[in-house]
């Protein structure tokens, strides 16, 4: 369930991350596990370029990965398109994102529940 509405398989998901940073940063990662339920939409690996703002994405098996050459001071919102597989009940996943260069900055998201009705 996502806010007011219950997901059926063959729903449309989109998975939306918020950034925000008070400092620029270099070589940051961006995890963002998905729950059991959800199937990537796009499956290919490649740069985008969205508000200012280029990153490599990888989609995994159970997570989609981000990683980013230079964070800039600023509120960034990343977008990605995933599709309900089956129903039951799963732990949305948790995000997490550190920059490599600097590993004690790094921040995460908490857990939902998120419920798949047949």
């Amino acid at each position: 369930m996502t806010g007011e509405k219950l997901l059926q398989p063959g729903d449309k998901v989109v998975v939306r991350l918020t950034i925000r940073t008070d400092r620029e940063m270099e070589f940051v990662h961006l995890k963002d596990l998905r729950a059991g339920c959800f199937e990537p939409s796009v499956q290919l690996s490649g740069f985008r370029y969205r508000e200012s703002l280029m990153y490599y994405q990888i989609s995994k098996d159970l997570s989609e990965n981000f990683f980013f050459e230079r964070l800039p001071v600023g509120t960034f919102i990343l977008e990605y398109p995933v599709y309900v597989a089956r129903a039951g009940e799963y732990s949305g996943g948790i995000s997490t994102i550190q920059c490599l260069y600097a590993p004690e900055f790094v921040s995460h998201t908490e857990g939902d529940i998120i419920l798949v009705q047949e």
